[in-house]
């Protein structure tokens, strides 16, 4: 397994970590290191695909699984937002249904041999999502804590910032999840064959 891989690797096994520190009460600073982790494994994503295509070690199981480590981090993260209340649930809905359609046609393609790669549209959703909940889980640490929001609040740029930057973000990945997924579905009509 090269060294691109063993990243992808690593970012699924933060995952739970990551789960662990921000659903689990009573762990001291846990949502700060439950955002670190986060970052930590976010970067790895850019990190690995960087790796593999600077070395030319871009592999099938790279092209699989890049895509769905990514999916496991922010649907992990999503639904934590959700019940920490930071989220709506419908936006983590329509962009946890896309991730499971897009995974339905890898998955259709898999099996007819052929590997779908992340397109630039998928790469930028993923950015643009995982910036968003950097910014939520921020805010959520922010005002949990009377020393960060006494300081935030001292600033009115920092203020208008983390009350409104968050959600604009999350509202704009959802449009880009939205066309993302479609942009896949459209290039890749072919797989899908109603009568096979």
């Amino acid at each position: 397994m090269n060294l691109a891989n063993k990243l992808t690797v690593i970012r699924i096994f933060l995952v739970p970590i990551f789960l662990i520190f921000i659903a689990v009460q009573g762990i001291p600073y846990g949502t700060f290191i439950a955002t670190f982790i986060f970052i930590l494994a976010s970067l790895t994503d850019k990190l690995d695909g960087y790796i593999a295509r600077s070395r030319n070690q871009i592999t099938n199981f790279g092209k699989f699984m890049d895509p769905l480590a990514d999916k496991l981090l922010v649907t992990s993260a999503l639904i934590s937002l959700v019940e920490l209340q930071m989220v709506p649930s419908w936006a983590a809905i329509v962009i946890i249904a896309r991730e499971f359609a897009v995974s339905g046609l890898r998955t259709i393609a898999a099996s007819e041999g052929k590997v779908i790669a992340a397109s630039w549209w998928g790469k930028i959703k993923t950015v643009i999502q995982i910036i968003a909940i950097v910014l939520l889980l921020l805010q959520f640490n922010i005002t949990t804590s009377s020393y960060l929001t006494n300081l935030v609040e001292s600033s009115s740029v920092w203020n208008w910032f983390f009350m409104n930057v968050p959600s604009w973000m999350l509202n704009i990945s959802v449009v880009i999840t939205l066309i993302s997924g479609w942009d896949y579905f459209r290039k890749n009509k072919h797989t899908i064959d109603m009568n096979k």
